[in-house]
């Protein structure tokens, strides 16, 4: 019998909603159908009905050995790297001599960035007709996850600098939908006071599901309230061809040695699946702030407004 290659197992962010958790099968099956004779399996990594500890056993049933964990999210955080390795330390458990190694999330490549930028131009697209110069009168609002882990944030003001670099935009400002400042209301306000009359709101998501549901409602609430502002909502980055082959060539990255990674070259375990320097993250700890659907508070943030972005101004 010949032996299977290296698995890819995507771990994915729980949507806690069953819409998010379909497009996250459907982007494993696409995946399967994009680069056949592949095995591909994945999770979400905290409590979840679909556990990448799951598609380890159904895996190893078919002769698979070795893993390789590449994470979805571009917002890779400590407690999702725990949470992993958490059901991966399990699955390794009841499958002695299975070996997993952590490749690096998609992140803000030029593939990735490219296809957020079709993203914000398709939103564009479908309110007024447009020539390339009217980018200049465009601020783009980049939302991410949101986390308490400073240096998942960061990523999100790193991707909005990478996206304005050169694509012409007024601006490209940050917003979260969770736990960090600024949230999505915040961030149009933001985006206004810097004198923005045109606004994307670009979900920095790679799938649909509850995260991008939430920047979706909050963006309509608010554009609600300020007609004279004209926003549009863009779609979530989706399993696009581009995706699935950055997570492949992450996948092939983790295999062949990563100089990206800055390991050195040792045996691989299941607590690679905690991102890289995900318990040295630099930043001052705080509190995360009341959620919309917590307890019925109306969840704009309480943080000072000079904690707010500016990327191209």
């Amino acid at each position: 019998m010949t032996t299977p290659p290296p698995a890819l197992l995507v771990a994915g962010e729980d949507p806690r909603d069953e819409a998010g958790a379909e497009a996250f099968r459907g982007l494993l099956r696409e995946l399967g159908r994009r680069h056949p004779g592949l095995p591909v399996g994945g999770g979400f990594a905290g409590p979840s009905r679909l556990s990448p500890g799951t598609s380890v056993d159904e895996l190893v049933d078919r002769g698979v050995r070795r893993f390789v964990v590449v994470p979805l999210t571009s917002e890779r955080t400590a407690r999702a790297g725990h949470d992993t390795a958490a059901a991966l330390a399990l699955a390794q458990e009841r499958h002695p001599g299975t070996v997993f190694t952590c490749g690096r999330p998609p992140g803000p490549c030029p593939a990735l960035l490219d296809l957020l930028e079709r993203r914000a131009e398709e939103a564009l697209a479908s309110a007024t007709p447009r020539t390339p110069g009217d980018r200049a009168e465009v601020t783009v609002l980049l939302v991410g996850h949101g986390s308490t882990d400073a240096g998942a944030n960061a990523e999100v003001h790193r991707a909005a600098r990478l996206l304005w670099e050169g694509r012409g935009y007024g601006g490209v400002e940050t917003a979260f939908v969770s736990l960090a400042a600024p949230d999505v209301p915040s961030g149009l306000d933001r985006c206004v006071r810097l004198g923005a009359r045109r606004v994307v709101v670009l979900p920095y998501f790679p799938l649909t599901g509850g995260p991008a549901d939430r920047a979706r409602m909050q963006t309509e609430g608010w554009a609600a309230a300020r007609p004279e502002i004209g926003v549009r909502s863009a779609d979530v980055i989706g399993p696009e061809p581009e995706l699935l082959d950055l997570l492949v060539k992450r996948y092939r990255e983790a295999l062949e040695g990563d100089p990206h990674m800055h390991r050195a070259p040792r045996e691989p375990s299941v607590h690679d699946a905690v991102p890289s320097g995900a318990g040295n993250i630099t930043g001052l700890p705080r509190q995360p702030r009341v959620q919309p659907d917590e307890d019925g508070h109306h969840g704009h943030d309480h943080h000072p407004r000079g904690h707010a972005n500016s990327h191209a101004h």
